[in-house]
């Protein structure tokens, strides 16, 4: 253990990682949670003062991989949106959903998106970047059909019943919902 038990760096990059050094924080007022982020060329990795050594090598390993993906996902831009939802029109719609704007927004918190359809325009949330393409081309065409059906009743559900993967996207989403309800586990939410 190093002299100092609520502080160590490793110099050793993890695979993927993109920085030169680790740095661990213990903290005695953490009890479960454990979370990272990037602090210049140095990533720190806060944990609980509780944990042996190779439960912080676990964790260490876990967050690096965990930061690794989140900065290595490709985020469309509104532009690639665009076209996508264009592109699913076309296919699903025989190109009558014609949106007028398509983009990312980040006041969406409890919708995964959104339409107006008296200006053609749709918003998706943030929180769907980084989430399998399936389910960011469901949640398209949920706001595509919505410009040509308003409201949920049986002629819009007819229209998404083309897209094969309604209800395996359906259930994704309702998954991430429900365990946003789960009390927080150890590196999903900080103290």
């Amino acid at each position: 253990m190093p002299a100092d038990p609520q502080r160590s760096v490793t110099d050793e990059p993890h695979r993927g990682a993109g920085t030169s050094a680790v740095e661990v924080r213990r903290s005695a007022r953490r009890s479960r949670t454990v979370s990272a982020y990037r602090e210049g060329d140095r990533t720190v990795v806060l944990i609980p003062a509780r944990m042996s050594e190779a439960e912080e090598r676990r964790w260490v390993r876990v967050m690096l991989d965990k930061l690794a993906a989140q900065e290595s996902r490709s985020v469309l831009g509104d532009r690639e949106l665009t076209e996508r939802s264009l592109r699913l029109s076309e296919q699903y719609f025989g190109g009558r959903a014609r949106p007028s704007s398509v983009r990312w927004v980040t006041n969406q918190n409890t919708r995964w998106g959104s339409c107006t359809p008296s200006e053609g325009s749709i918003r998706l949330s943030h929180r769907l970047q980084g989430m399998p393409e399936y389910v960011v081309d469901y949640v398209l065409l949920h706001e595509l059909a919505h410009l040509l059906v308003p409201g949920h009743g049986p002629g819009f559900w007819r229209l998404l019943e083309a897209y094969p993967r309604t209800e395996r996207a359906r259930g994704y989403l309702e998954g991430v919902v429900a365990a946003e309800r789960l009390p927080h586990l150890p590196g999903t939410r900080e103290e």
